[in-house]
């Protein structure tokens, strides 16, 4: 995601890594165990109030490819495909059906009777519209580069909608469809060619999803309301409303959640607030398998030798990469800012899923996953850099969660060991960060990435693809060969071993520098009840109820 990424990003509640990806938790008081979807008891099903540190950076569909907004989407816009609760698969949702009917042509068959809240018909000319405007925006911030593979689409009839694929048998395409690119939107309310405002968007009620939004005040309140009308295969919504708070920082989340004034907070609080709120009788912690990642992205253009700056040297500026990710301390950062609710990351695919490998580890440090000064120093010397190298890096401390200043303290602490750099901190609040960082305007700047799907691709296409949403200007023509094979490839043990080769590629490469994983966890009060950890990597209000 999303950037979180964009982080990127993207959640199920209640799942999510701390700080960085949701984190849930519920302070209220009762019965029950957190799990599974339950039951009302008889009783009539209640409203929720969820109180959440994200932003939203726009709830169009072409305009945002992050957390903040992706949680919003996920409530009120139908998808042709979904993962089922409890499960990363996907199946149809508002479709009927959905299958390669030729290699390079995916056809789906749309359920009959399809509306929006407003009273429009939902019909393939929609589902059309929707994807073939996502590609004309193209927004630096949304998620166009999911949809690579996409070379056109036919609507033979209203229920019909074909996609003819440039690559065939596209093995991640499915997900694609569950994916930020995957919001069916009204073309009666959408603009073809810009980005739709919120506004325009809740005034013309365009919502088909679980949920409609019945008030809307960006990056403070939403109001959530079942969608009666929704014909999507997940169900109806659990609770009779959900109220959204969104608050300026952890502090006051955590205040919140003590004091009973929301039901369930998310996105984000830090280890150490987790760990106090884990001595509270009144909720429970529940820690899971993750998804998420951190890492920093180098403009390859603007950074220290970058292709666009004066002293522009490719050797040099490889060299200040290679030295950084030798001094990277991925333990130190674990256990002491994260507590170990973060792990060590080696490689660009999350470790658990099919085709990750540990390619950082052995090129990079001591050889054994630790930093190595002398390898630093090596590493500069040799392509004749003289230090300190000042590096400007910039990061975030909304969005990816309030140990973000601690963290890039510690980050800073280590580049600076031996004095072969000095290292310029600055941070900036997350709508701007987003627009910045398409802009050339940070050499390096924190992300973090919340899966779209549970497939390695999902962490390989949108980073390194020619026209990836990074914008940092990397272009390694072997790597996006490669993607293109593994993406196709249905021999699941050659996709892997494409897949391995990847993150072998762009580990000599460094675009980016990956170094920690998250694990995924819920905290949940004894009244709320349907919560689930799971692999979807989505986040959804609809089976929580109290």
């Amino acid at each position: 995601m999303s950037l979180q990424t964009h982080s990127r990003g993207r959640l199920l509640l209640a799942l999510g890594a701390i700080g960085a990806s949701a984190v849930v938790l519920s302070g209220c008081a009762g019965g029950g165990n957190g799990g599974g979807s339950g039951d009302n008891g008889g009783n009539a099903a209640s409203g929720l109030i969820v109180g959440t540190t994200d932003k939203i950076t726009s709830i169009d569909p072409a305009g945002s490819y992050d957390n903040g907004s992706f949680a919003v989407m996920n409530q009120i816009y139908p998808f042709l495909l979904n993962s089922k609760y409890g499960t990363a698969d996907v199946t149809p949702d508002i479709a009927e059906s959905a299958e390669f009917t030729a290699p390079h042509d995916y056809t789906v068959k749309l359920k009959s009777g399809l509306k929006f809240a407003n009273g429009d018909d939902l019909t393939s000319s929609d589902v059309k519209f929707s994807f073939e405007r996502v590609i004309k925006i193209n927004d630096p911030n949304g998620p166009a580069s999911l949809l690579g593979n996409l070379d056109s689409i036919d609507t033979p009839d209203d229920t019909t909608v074909v996609f003819h694929l440039k690559n065939p048998n596209d093995q991640t395409w499915p997900q694609v469809l569950s994916s930020p690119a995957g919001p069916i939107v009204d073309e009666q309310v959408f603009s073809a060619d810009k980005v739709t405002s919120d506004d325009d968007i809740v005034k013309g009620k365009a919502f088909a999803g679980q949920y409609v939004i019945s008030s809307y005040k960006v990056n403070e309140l939403v109001n959530y309301e079942p969608n009666k009308d929704y014909q999507g295969e997940l169900g109806a919504a659990e609770n009779s409303s959900v109220t959204v708070k969104y608050y300026a920082d952890a502090s006051n989340l955590k205040l919140a959640i003590g004091n009973g004034d929301i039901d369930v907070a998310f996105r984000s609080l830090s280890a150490t607030d987790v760990e106090d709120l884990g001595k509270n009788s009144k909720v429970q912690v529940v820690k899971g398998p993750g998804g998420e990642i951190r890492y920093i992205v180098f403009n390859m253009a603007t950074m220290p030798f970058g292709t666009k700056t004066d002293d522009a040297d490719p050797a040099k500026a490889l060299a200040v990469r290679q030295a950084m990710a030798d001094l990277i301390d991925r333990e130190k950062l674990a256990s002491d800012v994260y507590k170990d609710t973060y792990t060590p990351l080696y490689s660009y695919v999350a470790d658990g899923m099919t085709g990750a490998n540990t390619a950082l580890k052995s090129l990079y440090g001591d050889g054994n996953g630790g930093p190595s000064l002398d390898k630093a120093k090596q590493a500069l010397s040799d392509a004749g850099v003289s230090t300190p190298v000042t590096l400007n890096l910039q990061y975030n401390g909304d969005h990816y969660g309030p140990s973000s200043g601690d963290e890039y303290a510690a980050i800073k602490t280590q580049l600076e060991n031996g004095g072969l750099f000095k290292v310029n901190l600055a941070q900036t609040e997350w709508v701007q960060y987003s627009k910045d960082r398409t802009s050339d305007v940070y050499p390096m700047y924190q992300l973090g990435w919340f899966p779209d799907f549970s497939d390695a691709d999902n962490y390989l296409s949108p980073f390194f693809s020619k026209d990836n949403f990074l914008a940092n200007h990397y272009d390694n023509a072997d790597v996006q060969s490669l993607i293109s094979k593994e993406q196709t490839e249905t021999d699941a043990t050659k996709r892997a071993d494409e897949i391995g080769q990847i993150q072998d590629l762009v580990a000599k490469d460094l675009s980016t520098l990956p170094y920690l994983q998250g694990t995924q966890v819920a905290v949940v009060g004894k009244d709320v009840q349907g919560t689930t950890l799971d692999a979807s990597f989505k986040f959804r209000y609809a089976p929580l109820h109290k």
